[in-house]
């Protein structure tokens, strides 16, 4: 269930009814009063503003009653997330002013024609004189979009627009959203290969599996900047940084523990990967029709792979089954899947990461007294799986070390770089990842980051301020 708050402005006539009544049917309708504003006041009226939050399916019904109430009349109702993106979330600024015509001289014509030439001698100079240095395209097809599904590039817009906005706050990244009107594989390559000239980077989104993995294994070929399909590999990151702190509070090794991966979608399929680099020697993948048993052939390529590898268990099952002894699960899949005779089937210490969203595969309130550690992807509760503890700090390095690619050694280098801002002494149950507000993580990830670039071949150049 969503919840979102909204402002509603009424207007009171105190002779005919009293501010109780109103609490009182926001409250019947399921609305909580989170603050009110007097914006006028007298001859026996009066003008407030009151902020309610309430699920999203309450909204209307809070109107409705209050309409009902003799002596109100709303004045304006907005929804405050409407609000934030009306007019969109983020726009371009110029990064000097334009007051004469020697300004204008020098960043148009006929100045510019000389930067244009000395960039066609030596396109690396594109890096120095234009946006390239620190512009990301947060590409999609609207093929995947949250838990919505298959909703298209318009309605996937405002989405990239907030990625754009936490590239720039969080990283001081310039991120631009482009929404293709396609879902062909191939012409989403094309347009993407035609376009990366005024790119850094690229930064794959809400493209469905399993197109998303020939699509990005494409690009990376072909482009020399970086493409990173963030539902893959952030996800990955992100989860290989808490286990690796949640394995550390119990007390339990990476290679001695069995892992139960659900859901091998993009996010699975690259958490299953992840987790074998990391050191698992015990992988059960599970989908809707049960484990992947290694030894097997499947359609899906990368089921096939899974298949081939010699950490994946040869056992067969649905997931209730290959749940029992299992001292880890990771679900990426969908909410309401298990109950406590699942969990409590597993070995003692149990850690449980159920990152469906909105609802988890497990009630955390049903889970919790009987695991070690619980994680989900919401904010709501402790230990948030969120891959924007990867992404701005991934692109800030890749692109100050002008990366050729994101490789391997470089997403674990960013995992381990999450797992140690959180420091021993701090460590706990219901703190084994950090918030995405904390400041360490961006640099923490850019320096790792940019170290693994250097010592894998990757990186083109090394800041200035490296090391510093």
């Amino acid at each position: 269930m969503s919840f979102n708050s909204m402002v509603i402005r009424l207007e009171l006539a105190h002779d005919r009814v009293h501010f109780g009544a109103v609490a009182s049917v926001i409250g019947n309708a399921g609305g909580d009063i989170t603050s009110i504003d007097v914006i006028r006041s007298g001859d026996g009226h009066s003008v407030r503003d009151i902020t309610v939050a309430a699920a999203d399916q309450s909204h209307e019904a809070i109107a409705e009653a209050l309409r009902s109430l003799d002596g109100i009349r709303i004045v304006n109702l907005s929804d405050r997330t409407f609000l934030a993106h009306l007019g969109g979330k983020i726009s371009i600024q110029p990064s000097m002013p334009i007051k004469n015509r020697d300004d204008l001289s020098r960043v148009y014509t006929p100045g510019v024609a000389r930067v244009c030439s000395a960039i066609h001698e030596d396109v690396g100079k594109a890096y120095a004189l234009t946006i390239k240095r620190n512009t990301v395209a947060v590409v999609t097809d609207g093929s995947a979009v949250l838990g919505l599904g298959n909703i298209g590039p318009h309605a996937a817009a405002p989405v990239m627009e907030g990625k754009a906005m936490l590239f720039k706050q969080l990283a001081g990244v310039d991120a631009f959203p482009i929404c293709l009107d396609t879902q062909d594989m191939e012409e989403i390559v094309r347009a993407v290969r035609q376009i990366s000239p005024v790119f850094g980077g690229i930064n794959l989104e809400d493209i469905s599996s399993p197109r998303c993995f020939e699509i990005e294994r494409r690009l990376a070929e072909e482009l020399d900047i970086p493409v990173f399909h963030d539902d893959q590999h952030g996800t990955a990151i992100v989860v290989t940084a808490g286990l690796l702190n949640a394995l550390k509070l119990v007390g339990k090794r990476i290679d001695e523990v069995r892992v139960v991966v659900n859901g091998i979608g993009a996010a699975g399929v690259a958490i299953c990967k992840m987790l074998l680099a990391a050191g698992v020697t015990k992988l059960v993948p599970v989908d809707r029709e049960g484990a992947i048993v290694r030894g097997r052939s499947y359609d899906h390529p990368m089921w096939s792979w899974l298949a081939r590898q010699p950490q994946v268990q040869a056992e067969e099952g649905l997931l209730g089954e290959v749940m029992r002894g299992a001292d880890v699960f990771i679900g990426v899949s969908k909410g309401g899947i298990l109950g406590e005779e699942e969990i409590l089937g597993m070995a003692e210490d149990r850690i449980v990461f159920a990152m469906a969203n909105p609802q988890p595969e497990i009630d955390p309130e049903l889970a919790q007294p009987h695991v070690r550690v619980f994680a989900t992807g919401r904010s709501d509760y402790p230990n948030q799986i969120n891959n924007v503890l990867v992404f701005p700090g991934m692109f800030r390095g890749a692109l100050d070390c002008r990366a050729s690619g994101i490789n391997e050694e470089m997403k674990m280098a960013a995992a381990r770089a999450i797992s140690e801002v959180v420091a021993d002494g701090e460590l706990s149950e219901t703190y084994i990842i950090p918030s995405i507000f904390n400041e360490q993580v961006v640099a923490n990830v850019r320096k790792a980051v940019i170290a693994a670039a250097i010592r894998t071949g990757a990186a083109r150049r090394v800041p200035a301020d490296f090391g510093a």
